[in-house]
C-alpha cells in the first residue's frame, strides 16, 4: 500500500470514529482537516476525504478550509475515495449531501476516485454524493443505521484496498 492518510472533518466526534476506524484497519494515520497542510497532501499518494453533512446537504465547517487546501495542492495522479456521514431519516433528501459537495470541490484535479458505492440496501430520497447511479464513496449513518457501520466499513476497505 502506497503512502496512505485518512483525513475528516468532525464536529460532534462521530465522523472522527469512523475515520479512526477506518485508519485502524488500513494501518494509517488519521489527521483533522483543520490541521491539513500542503506537506501533508504532498507526503501521500492516498487520501480518505470524511466528511460529516449539516444543514442542507452541507459540509462540515472545517471543511471549507480544508476543500481550498485540496484546490490548491497538485491532486493529479493521487488516489482519493470519499466517506460520508449522514442521516438518512431526518435528512432523507440530502443524505451525505457533504461527500457530494467535497467530490464536486476537487472532481476536476486529475486525481483517481475510487470507492464508489452501490445505493442497493439505503434508503434515502436524493443525495448530492450519488454520481451515475452510485454513491462517490462510502455512505454511513451512524445515527439510524449504526448496526450496519462496521459490516459497510468492512466490505468498502475490502474492495479499496487493492487499489491503495
Amino acid at each position: 500500500m502506497n503512502a496512505t492518510i485518512v483525513i475528516y472533518g468532525s464536529s460532534t466526534g462521530t465522523c472522527e470514529a469512523i475515520a479512526e476506524k477506518i485508519a485502524s484497519k488500513l494501518g494509517c494515520e488519521t489527521v483533522n482537516v483543520q490541521d491539513l497542510t500542503a506537506d501533508i497532501i504532498n507526503a501521500h499518494q492516498n487520501l480518505l476525504l470524511g466528511t460529516s453533512t449539516w444543514g442542507a446537504g452541507e459540509l462540515q465547517d472545517d471543511w471549507y478550509d480544508g476543500l481550498k487546501t485540496l484546490q490548491d495542492a497538485d491532486l493529479g495522479g493521487k488516489t482519493i475515495a470519499f466517506f460520508g456521514c449522514g442521516d438518512c431519516e431526518s435528512y432523507s433528501d440530502t443524505f451525505v449531501g457533504g461527500m457530494g459537495e467535497l467530490y464536486n470541490g476537487i472532481k476536476d484535479s486529475g486525481a483517481r476516485f475510487i470507492g464508489s458505492v452501490d445505493t442497493d440496501g439505503y434508503t434515502f430520497d436524493d443525495s448530492e454524493a450519488v454520481v451515475n447511479g452510485k454513491f462517490i464513496g462510502l455512505p454511513l449513518d451512524d445515527i439510524n443505521e449504526d448496526d450496519k457501520t462496521d459490516t459497510r466499513i468492512d466490505e468498502w476497505i475490502s474492495a479499496i484496498s487493492p487499489e491503495l
